[in-house]
């Protein structure tokens, strides 16, 4: 039967939609032109209708939070749970939020399929996963040995391939594999032990090789020297080591750092944004802290280390799988009257404000780094309203307040650009034709929001969510559970590279080249969440 959404205020970036009174029609798990006179139909008059959420970079697969969970399940009911939510939870809190695909910045390729296996055990939601790659030993070793790039290329796609994956991630770019040599940092253009490899170097082949295989999502690129004063200076240094090349920083409020003042710790939010609006091949995500206690989860063990003794409460570990790559997981809590944090706090925000371009900048926390997810309303309402924004601004440390132009910034966002930062764009970067927007033709993943003067109120408790046509939530109340689906792309590349990488896993993994591979059969019948693939097309 075909289901009409009548009257409601329809936000569709994508097809230049902006607070216009229509009517949708869903047929079979699509929006449809059909008219049809049998319909069920629900009258939404006055109400706000936006395409399902979608999260571009939450850390919800692949052991590291399942080890953050286990860590601070002694701390549940004191102000913890939220972010140590096991994957039926996640789920749960994420649909009701109409958030309809979540998507796993951080797998390990070695560990593809236990990420896999957790995402679709997170329910509600469709989901995808970066591969990483850029510190891997085989990767290294070619771009060492001046492989070609045709080669490195085809390592790439046969990489994203076997362990379905949307996209490629690098975390600290030559840095993880150096910390295994006991190098404790690294700058763009230092040399990383052994391979004497310069995270520029690796950006610059990682960058070609996907704009040459036109993945959609440009590299996911987590820069050196996270949470390092001065840090900014790296951030700069990565923008240009793109040449121009299509790139996505990620988390970029902890790359944001300069180091004036009499705490040698300052804010470069503003130059950071000048420098994204300067460079249309950049987009980033914002990386948002939210106070209160939460806890960091990341493949950068480097410097996760270097942050062990921050942990609070004190425990914390550092984990490696087959000697290729891990994470270390540190617990932390995000202080209003600690001056590093507050100041944390305000770059993030003078990023979102200052960076012109909502297409560009996408809404995170980098959960549950920087808080968790479920903070996403109170963070669209700091920037909607100016006002709550400036009250709490006022309760910060007073040092931090004294280093911010955040209460000079007028600007406040338009539910037009909330939605796009929040569907359309995220949909475009990761190349989800039929997602992020309500075009005849796209999944009918659709929410439907009471309006209220309390902004963050209304997008915590949506009135209705669709997800492929289906009525999942009502009124906040859960009504039946749809599949769920592995967003994936399948760049393509010379099967001849398989012999080199063979002959890799028979030296030095555990795990047979033949078992590395996740097929899609795999996926659909034994971990449970079916592949939609996308096409490998320039955006």
């Amino acid at each position: 039967m075909t289901i009409k959404l009548t009257s409601g205020k329809l936000y569709d970036p994508i097809n230049k939609v902006d607070n216009a009174v229509r009517d949708l029609y869903i047929k079979d798990g699509k929006i449809t032109a059909s008219k049809e006179t049998k319909v069920k139909e629900y009258d939404l008059s006055g109400t706000i209708i936006m395409p399902g959420a979608i999260d571009i970079h939450t850390h919800i697969g692949g052991g590291k939070v399942n080890i953050a969970r286990c860590m601070m399940n002694s701390t549940h009911g004191s102000g913890c749970d939220e972010l140590t939510l096991d994957t039926i939870e996640t789920g749960h809190r994420y649909i009701e939020m109409g958030y309809t695909a979540c998507f796993e910045p951080a797998m390990l390729a070695c560990n593809a399929r236990q990420a896999h296996l957790e995402m679709a055990d997170t329910p509600f939601v469709d989901t995808g996963a970066y591969v990483m790659l850029g510190n891997t030993d085989l990767f290294l070793q070619l771009l060492a040995s001046g492989a070609e790039q045709q080669t490195i290329r085809d390592y790439v796609a046969w990489m994203i391939n076997k362990t379905q994956a949307m996209a490629v991630k690098v975390v600290n770019p030559g840095g993880i594999n150096a910390f295994k040599f006991n190098q404790r940092k690294l700058n763009v253009d230092e040399k990383a032990v052994p391979y004497e490899i310069t995270p520029r170097q690796i950006i610059e082949t990682l960058t070609q090789a996907l704009t040459d295989l036109k993945v959609p999502h440009p590299l996911h690129v987590h820069t050196s020297n996270l949470g390092v004063p001065g840090n900014y200076q790296t951030t700069l240094d990565t923008i240009k080591a793109a040449n121009g090349y299509p790139m996505h920083l990620t988390h970029i409020q902890f790359h944001s750092y300069g180091k004036e003042g009499d705490k040698k710790f300052s804010s470069k939010g503003a130059m950071i944004a000048e420098a994204v609006n300067a460079n249309p091949n950049i987009s980033i995500d914002v990386g948002q802290i939210m106070f209160g206690q939460t806890v960091t989860v990341s493949g950068d063990s480097m410097m996760q280390y270097a942050n062990h003794s921050n942990a609070s409460p004190e425990k914390w570990t550092i984990m490696d799988i087959e000697a290729e790559a891990g994470c270390g997981v540190v617990p932390f809590k995000y202080r209003d009257q600690n001056f590093v944090n507050a100041l944390q706090w305000i770059i993030g925000l003078e990023i979102f404000l200052l960076v012109e371009d909502p297409w560009r900048v996408f809404l995170t926390t980098d959960h549950p780094n920087g808080g968790p997810f479920t903070s996403y309303p109170h963070l669209i309402r700091l920037l909607m309203d100016k006002s709550y924004r400036n009250d709490m601004f006022s309760t910060l440390h007073p040092e931090a307040k004294k280093m911010s132009v955040l209460e000079t910034i007028g600007r406040e966002y338009t539910l037009s650009e909330i939605a796009i930062m929040t569907r359309a764009a995220p949909a475009r970067s990761l190349g989800l034709q039929t997602k992020g927007h309500l075009g005849v033709g796209a999944d009918a993943d659709i929410v439907v929001y009471q309006p209220s003067s309390q902004i963050d109120q209304m997008f915590a408790n949506p009135r209705y969510v669709f997800k492929n046509g289906e009525l999942i939530v009502d009124e906040g109340k859960i009504l039946t559970m749809p599949q769920s689906y592995t967003h994936v792309v399948k760049p393509e590349y010379d099967a001849s590279i398989e012999k080199t990488i063979k002959k890799y896993y028979q030296a030095h993994r555990s795990v047979s080249f033949e078992n590395s591979q996740i097929s899609n059969d795999e996926m659909a019948e034994l971990i449970g969440s079916p592949v939609v693939e996308h096409a490998c097309q320039t955006r």
